[in-house]
Protein backbone atom coordinates (compact mmCIF):
# COMPACT_ATOMS: atom_id res chain seq x y z
CA UNK A 1 0.00 0.00 0.00
CA UNK A 2 1.32 3.37 -0.96
CA UNK A 3 2.41 5.50 1.95
CA UNK A 4 0.72 8.87 1.71
CA UNK A 5 2.42 12.05 2.69
CA UNK A 6 -0.61 13.58 4.35
CA UNK A 7 -1.44 16.93 2.86
CA UNK A 8 -1.33 19.95 5.13
CA UNK A 9 -3.56 22.76 3.98
CA UNK A 10 -2.01 25.94 5.30
CA UNK A 11 -4.05 28.79 3.87
CA UNK A 12 -6.90 29.86 1.67
CA UNK A 13 -5.76 32.28 -0.99
CA UNK A 14 -8.92 34.20 -1.64
CA UNK A 15 -12.23 34.91 -0.05
CA UNK A 16 -15.45 34.46 -1.91
CA UNK A 17 -18.58 32.49 -1.60
CA UNK A 18 -18.30 30.47 -4.78
CA UNK A 19 -15.28 28.59 -6.14
CA UNK A 20 -15.46 29.92 -9.66
CA UNK A 21 -16.05 27.30 -12.29
CA UNK A 22 -14.60 24.39 -10.32
CA UNK A 23 -17.79 22.38 -10.41
CA UNK A 24 -17.58 22.48 -6.65
CA UNK A 25 -19.82 23.06 -3.71
CA UNK A 26 -19.46 25.96 -1.34
CA UNK A 27 -17.10 24.01 0.91
CA UNK A 28 -14.48 23.87 -1.82
CA UNK A 29 -14.90 20.18 -2.60
CA UNK A 30 -14.97 19.78 -6.35
CA UNK A 31 -16.19 16.92 -8.45
CA UNK A 32 -12.72 15.85 -9.58
CA UNK A 33 -13.83 14.72 -13.03
CA UNK A 34 -16.44 12.05 -12.31
CA UNK A 35 -15.86 8.35 -12.79
CA UNK A 36 -12.30 7.08 -12.41
CA UNK A 37 -12.34 5.65 -15.93
CA UNK A 38 -13.13 9.09 -17.34
CA UNK A 39 -10.56 10.99 -15.29
CA UNK A 40 -7.70 12.62 -17.19
CA UNK A 41 -4.68 14.48 -15.81
CA UNK A 42 -1.78 16.25 -17.51
CA UNK A 43 1.18 18.50 -16.87
CA UNK A 44 3.22 21.20 -18.60
CA UNK A 45 6.98 21.13 -18.02
CA UNK A 46 9.02 24.24 -17.65
CA UNK A 47 11.94 24.78 -20.02
CA UNK A 48 14.04 22.17 -18.20
CA UNK A 49 12.03 19.43 -19.87
CA UNK A 50 10.65 16.13 -18.67
CA UNK A 51 14.08 14.48 -18.61
CA UNK A 52 15.88 17.16 -16.58
CA UNK A 53 16.85 14.59 -13.90
CA UNK A 54 15.29 17.02 -11.43
CA UNK A 55 11.82 18.28 -10.52
CA UNK A 56 10.19 18.10 -13.96
CA UNK A 57 11.22 14.47 -14.22
CA UNK A 58 10.05 13.81 -10.68
CA UNK A 59 6.64 15.34 -11.48
CA UNK A 60 6.27 13.16 -14.57
CA UNK A 61 7.25 10.07 -12.57
CA UNK A 62 4.49 10.88 -10.10
CA UNK A 63 1.95 11.45 -12.85
CA UNK A 64 3.01 8.24 -14.60
CA UNK A 65 2.62 6.24 -11.40
CA UNK A 66 -0.82 7.75 -10.84
CA UNK A 67 -1.82 6.88 -14.39
CA UNK A 68 -0.63 3.30 -14.16
CA UNK A 69 -2.13 2.76 -10.70
CA UNK A 70 -5.50 3.88 -12.06
CA UNK A 71 -5.29 2.05 -15.40
CA UNK A 72 -5.12 5.25 -17.43
CA UNK A 73 -3.67 5.17 -20.93
CA UNK A 74 -0.57 7.28 -21.53
CA UNK A 75 -1.12 10.21 -23.92
CA UNK A 76 -4.88 9.93 -23.34
CA UNK A 77 -5.53 9.48 -19.63
CA UNK A 78 -2.28 11.14 -18.60
CA UNK A 79 0.30 13.08 -20.59
CA UNK A 80 2.72 15.98 -20.59
CA UNK A 81 3.50 18.85 -22.93
CA UNK A 82 7.09 20.04 -23.03
CA UNK A 83 8.00 23.72 -23.01
CA UNK A 84 11.10 24.78 -24.90
CA UNK A 85 10.65 28.47 -24.06
CA UNK A 86 8.66 30.46 -21.52
CA UNK A 87 6.41 31.59 -24.35
CA UNK A 88 5.18 27.98 -24.58
CA UNK A 89 3.68 27.94 -21.08
CA UNK A 90 0.35 29.60 -21.77
CA UNK A 91 -0.34 27.84 -25.11
CA UNK A 92 0.51 24.47 -23.57
CA UNK A 93 -1.77 25.04 -20.58
CA UNK A 94 -4.63 26.12 -22.83
CA UNK A 95 -4.07 23.18 -25.17
CA UNK A 96 -4.50 20.67 -22.35
CA UNK A 97 -7.60 22.46 -21.07
CA UNK A 98 -9.12 22.31 -24.56
CA UNK A 99 -8.38 18.59 -24.56
CA UNK A 100 -10.63 18.31 -21.48
CA UNK A 101 -8.02 17.23 -18.95
CA UNK A 102 -9.58 17.33 -15.49
CA UNK A 103 -6.45 18.73 -13.82
CA UNK A 104 -3.52 20.45 -15.51
CA UNK A 105 -0.28 20.89 -13.56
CA UNK A 106 2.18 23.70 -14.23
CA UNK A 107 5.60 22.52 -13.06
CA UNK A 108 7.76 25.25 -11.59
CA UNK A 109 7.48 28.78 -10.26
CA UNK A 110 8.45 30.30 -13.61
CA UNK A 111 4.96 29.33 -14.80
CA UNK A 112 3.21 31.27 -12.04
CA UNK A 113 2.03 34.27 -14.05
CA UNK A 114 0.74 32.12 -16.90
CA UNK A 115 -1.08 29.70 -14.59
CA UNK A 116 -2.79 32.60 -12.83
CA UNK A 117 -3.76 34.21 -16.15
CA UNK A 118 -5.10 30.99 -17.65
CA UNK A 119 -7.00 30.15 -14.46
CA UNK A 120 -8.74 33.52 -14.62
CA UNK A 121 -9.52 33.15 -18.32
CA UNK A 122 -10.67 29.54 -17.93
CA UNK A 123 -12.74 29.48 -14.72
CA UNK A 124 -14.11 26.01 -15.47
CA UNK A 125 -10.62 24.51 -15.57
CA UNK A 126 -8.76 23.04 -12.62
CA UNK A 127 -5.07 23.83 -12.46
CA UNK A 128 -2.27 23.13 -10.03
CA UNK A 129 1.12 24.78 -9.78
CA UNK A 130 4.28 23.46 -8.15
CA UNK A 131 6.60 25.79 -6.21
CA UNK A 132 4.43 28.88 -6.43
CA UNK A 133 1.33 30.44 -4.91
CA UNK A 134 -1.03 32.26 -7.25
CA UNK A 135 -4.52 33.69 -6.99
CA UNK A 136 -7.46 31.64 -8.16
CA UNK A 137 -10.08 29.46 -6.55
CA UNK A 138 -9.53 26.92 -9.31
CA UNK A 139 -5.78 26.57 -8.64
CA UNK A 140 -4.15 24.18 -6.17
CA UNK A 141 -0.85 25.58 -4.95
CA UNK A 142 1.77 22.92 -4.14
CA UNK A 143 4.69 24.12 -2.04
CA UNK A 144 7.56 22.50 -0.17
CA UNK A 145 9.71 23.33 2.84
CA UNK A 146 12.92 23.24 0.79
CA UNK A 147 14.81 25.10 3.49
CA UNK A 148 14.23 22.24 5.93
CA UNK A 149 15.59 19.58 3.60
CA UNK A 150 18.47 21.84 2.60
CA UNK A 151 19.38 22.29 6.25
CA UNK A 152 19.81 18.52 6.58
CA UNK A 153 22.15 18.20 3.61
CA UNK A 154 23.96 21.28 4.92
CA UNK A 155 24.67 19.34 8.11
CA UNK A 156 26.23 16.57 6.04
CA UNK A 157 28.33 19.03 4.03
CA UNK A 158 29.54 20.81 7.15
CA UNK A 159 30.48 17.60 8.90
CA UNK A 160 32.19 15.91 5.96
CA UNK A 161 34.05 18.80 4.33
CA UNK A 162 37.78 18.36 4.83
CA UNK A 163 38.66 21.86 3.66
CA UNK A 164 35.98 23.72 5.64
CA UNK A 165 34.89 25.27 2.35
CA UNK A 166 31.65 24.38 0.56
CA UNK A 167 29.67 25.91 -2.27
CA UNK A 168 26.09 26.57 -3.29
CA UNK A 169 25.11 26.94 -6.96
CA UNK A 170 21.64 28.38 -7.51
CA UNK A 171 19.65 28.47 -10.73
CA UNK A 172 17.71 31.75 -10.76
CA UNK A 173 18.09 34.11 -7.80
CA UNK A 174 14.53 34.07 -6.46
CA UNK A 175 12.52 33.71 -3.29
CA UNK A 176 12.22 29.97 -3.93
CA UNK A 177 15.90 29.21 -4.50
CA UNK A 178 16.84 31.45 -1.57
CA UNK A 179 15.07 28.89 0.63
CA UNK A 180 17.53 26.24 -0.57
CA UNK A 181 20.50 28.56 -0.09
CA UNK A 182 19.66 29.82 3.39
CA UNK A 183 18.59 26.44 4.73
CA UNK A 184 21.83 24.92 3.42
CA UNK A 185 24.04 27.64 4.90
CA UNK A 186 22.29 27.30 8.25
CA UNK A 187 22.90 23.55 8.28
CA UNK A 188 26.55 23.90 7.30
CA UNK A 189 27.28 26.45 10.01
CA UNK A 190 25.33 24.52 12.63
CA UNK A 191 27.55 21.51 12.00
CA UNK A 192 30.75 23.46 11.37
CA UNK A 193 30.88 27.10 12.53
CA UNK A 194 34.33 27.48 10.94
CA UNK A 195 33.09 26.62 7.46
CA UNK A 196 32.97 29.07 4.58
CA UNK A 197 30.01 28.87 2.18
CA UNK A 198 30.53 30.25 -1.33
CA UNK A 199 27.36 31.21 -3.21
CA UNK A 200 26.76 31.99 -6.86
CA UNK A 201 23.68 32.02 -9.10
CA UNK A 202 23.79 31.00 -12.75
CA UNK A 203 20.56 32.93 -13.48
CA UNK A 204 19.44 29.99 -15.60
CA UNK A 205 18.14 26.49 -14.95
CA UNK A 206 19.26 25.07 -18.28
CA UNK A 207 22.90 25.98 -18.82
CA UNK A 208 25.08 23.05 -17.77
CA UNK A 209 28.16 24.86 -19.06
CA UNK A 210 27.50 27.73 -16.64
CA UNK A 211 27.11 25.28 -13.78
CA UNK A 212 30.41 23.65 -14.68
CA UNK A 213 32.13 27.02 -14.83
CA UNK A 214 30.91 28.02 -11.36
CA UNK A 215 31.84 24.61 -9.94
CA UNK A 216 35.33 24.91 -11.43
CA UNK A 217 35.77 28.25 -9.67
CA UNK A 218 34.53 26.92 -6.33
CA UNK A 219 36.69 23.79 -6.46
CA UNK A 220 39.73 25.89 -7.44
CA UNK A 221 39.08 28.08 -4.40
CA UNK A 222 39.19 25.06 -2.11
CA UNK A 223 35.58 23.90 -1.82
CA UNK A 224 35.28 20.13 -1.65
CA UNK A 225 31.45 19.92 -1.47
CA UNK A 226 28.99 21.80 -3.71
CA UNK A 227 25.21 21.76 -3.32
CA UNK A 228 23.27 22.73 -6.41
CA UNK A 229 19.67 23.88 -6.70
CA UNK A 230 19.88 24.65 -10.38
CA UNK A 231 17.98 22.05 -12.41
CA UNK A 232 19.76 21.27 -15.68
CA UNK A 233 22.47 23.83 -14.87
CA UNK A 234 23.42 21.58 -11.98
CA UNK A 235 24.40 18.82 -14.38
CA UNK A 236 27.49 20.88 -15.12
CA UNK A 237 28.43 20.72 -11.46
CA UNK A 238 28.40 16.93 -11.70
CA UNK A 239 30.50 17.06 -14.87
CA UNK A 240 33.17 19.19 -13.20
CA UNK A 241 33.25 17.02 -10.07
CA UNK A 242 33.54 13.82 -12.11
CA UNK A 243 36.40 15.24 -14.17
CA UNK A 244 38.24 16.22 -11.02
CA UNK A 245 37.57 12.86 -9.37
CA UNK A 246 39.16 11.16 -12.39
CA UNK A 247 42.26 13.24 -11.69
CA UNK A 248 42.40 12.11 -8.08
CA UNK A 249 40.68 15.06 -6.38
CA UNK A 250 38.39 14.29 -3.45
CA UNK A 251 35.37 16.43 -4.33
CA UNK A 252 31.63 15.95 -3.90
CA UNK A 253 28.27 17.16 -5.19
CA UNK A 254 24.99 17.29 -3.29
CA UNK A 255 22.08 16.73 -5.64
CA UNK A 256 18.58 18.17 -5.51
CA UNK A 257 14.91 17.27 -5.98
CA UNK A 258 15.56 13.59 -6.80
CA UNK A 259 18.10 11.06 -5.58
CA UNK A 260 20.90 12.07 -7.95
CA UNK A 261 23.27 9.27 -7.02
CA UNK A 262 23.31 7.98 -10.61
CA UNK A 263 24.25 11.42 -11.95
CA UNK A 264 27.50 11.10 -10.01
CA UNK A 265 28.44 7.70 -11.40
CA UNK A 266 30.68 5.96 -12.26
CA UNK A 267 33.05 8.32 -10.45
CA UNK A 268 30.77 8.25 -7.39
CA UNK A 269 30.77 12.00 -6.63
CA UNK A 270 27.26 12.34 -5.18
CA UNK A 271 27.59 12.80 -1.44
CA UNK A 272 23.81 12.87 -0.92
CA UNK A 273 20.78 14.65 -2.37
CA UNK A 274 18.01 16.83 -0.99
CA UNK A 275 14.96 14.91 -2.11
CA UNK A 276 11.83 16.92 -2.77
CA UNK A 277 8.85 14.64 -3.34
CA UNK A 278 7.29 16.42 -6.28
CA UNK A 279 6.26 12.97 -7.53
CA UNK A 280 4.22 12.24 -4.42
CA UNK A 281 2.71 15.72 -4.37
CA UNK A 282 1.52 15.42 -7.98
CA UNK A 283 0.19 11.93 -7.26
CA UNK A 284 -1.73 12.99 -4.16
CA UNK A 285 -3.29 16.13 -5.67
CA UNK A 286 -4.33 14.06 -8.71
CA UNK A 287 -5.87 11.49 -6.40
CA UNK A 288 -7.67 14.13 -4.38
CA UNK A 289 -9.12 15.62 -7.56
CA UNK A 290 -10.24 12.22 -8.84
CA UNK A 291 -11.97 11.58 -5.52
CA UNK A 292 -13.84 14.88 -5.61
CA UNK A 293 -11.56 16.71 -3.17
CA UNK A 294 -9.53 19.00 -5.43
CA UNK A 295 -7.86 21.60 -3.14
CA UNK A 296 -8.68 24.61 -5.32
CA UNK A 297 -7.74 27.98 -3.85
CA UNK A 298 -5.56 26.38 -1.21
CA UNK A 299 -1.87 26.00 -0.41
CA UNK A 300 -0.82 22.40 0.05
CA UNK A 301 2.56 22.26 1.79
CA UNK A 302 4.96 19.34 2.07
CA UNK A 303 7.70 19.56 4.70
CA UNK A 304 9.75 17.25 6.90
CA UNK A 305 6.68 16.38 8.93
CA UNK A 306 4.88 15.14 5.81
CA UNK A 307 8.00 13.39 4.42
CA UNK A 308 7.86 15.88 1.57
CA UNK A 309 11.56 16.77 1.81
CA UNK A 310 14.60 15.04 3.23
CA UNK A 311 17.87 13.38 2.32
CA UNK A 312 18.06 10.74 -0.37
CA UNK A 313 17.74 7.02 0.43
CA UNK A 314 21.15 6.36 -1.19
CA UNK A 315 23.45 7.01 1.75
CA UNK A 316 26.59 5.00 1.04
CA UNK A 317 28.78 8.12 1.09
CA UNK A 318 27.25 9.64 4.20
CA UNK A 319 29.08 8.89 7.43
CA UNK A 320 27.16 7.37 10.32
CA UNK A 321 27.74 10.38 12.57
CA UNK A 322 26.31 12.63 9.84
CA UNK A 323 23.22 10.45 9.51
CA UNK A 324 22.72 10.57 13.26
CA UNK A 325 22.95 14.37 13.21
CA UNK A 326 20.41 14.47 10.38
CA UNK A 327 17.98 12.34 12.40
CA UNK A 328 18.49 14.42 15.55
CA UNK A 329 17.86 17.72 13.81
CA UNK A 330 14.96 16.34 11.80
CA UNK A 331 13.20 15.61 15.08
CA UNK A 332 14.06 19.06 16.43
CA UNK A 333 12.75 20.82 13.32
CA UNK A 334 9.50 18.86 13.34
CA UNK A 335 9.08 19.59 17.05
CA UNK A 336 9.60 23.30 16.44
CA UNK A 337 12.80 23.43 18.50
CA UNK A 338 14.82 24.59 15.49
CA UNK A 339 13.42 27.14 13.05
CA UNK A 340 15.27 26.92 9.75
CA UNK A 341 15.75 30.26 7.94
CA UNK A 342 14.22 30.86 4.51
CA UNK A 343 15.31 34.42 3.77
CA UNK A 344 18.59 36.30 3.97
CA UNK A 345 17.31 38.28 6.95
CA UNK A 346 16.25 35.13 8.77
CA UNK A 347 19.63 33.56 8.07
CA UNK A 348 21.49 36.53 9.54
CA UNK A 349 19.36 36.27 12.67
CA UNK A 350 19.93 32.50 12.79
CA UNK A 351 23.68 33.01 12.53
CA UNK A 352 23.68 35.44 15.45
CA UNK A 353 22.02 32.83 17.66
CA UNK A 354 24.43 29.99 16.83
CA UNK A 355 26.21 28.80 19.91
Amino acid sequence: MKKKLGLMVTAMLTAGTILAGCGSSDDGKSSGGGEKKDFKVAMVTDTGGVDDKSFNQSAWEGLTKFGKDNSLEESKGYKYLQSTAQSDYKPNLNSLIRQKYDVVFGIGFLMGTDVETVAKQQPDAKLAIVDMVVKGDNVANITFSEHEGSFLVGLVAGMQSKTNKVGFVGGVNSELIKKFENGFKAGVLTANPKAEVMVQYAEDFNKAEKGQQIANTFYQQGADVIYHAAGGTGMGVFTEAKNRKKNGEDVWVIGVDRDQHEEGMPENVTLTSMVKRVDQAVYEVSEQAMNGKFPGGKIVEFGLKEDGVGIAPTQENVEEKSLQSVEDFKKKIIAGEVKVPKTDAEFEEFKKNLK
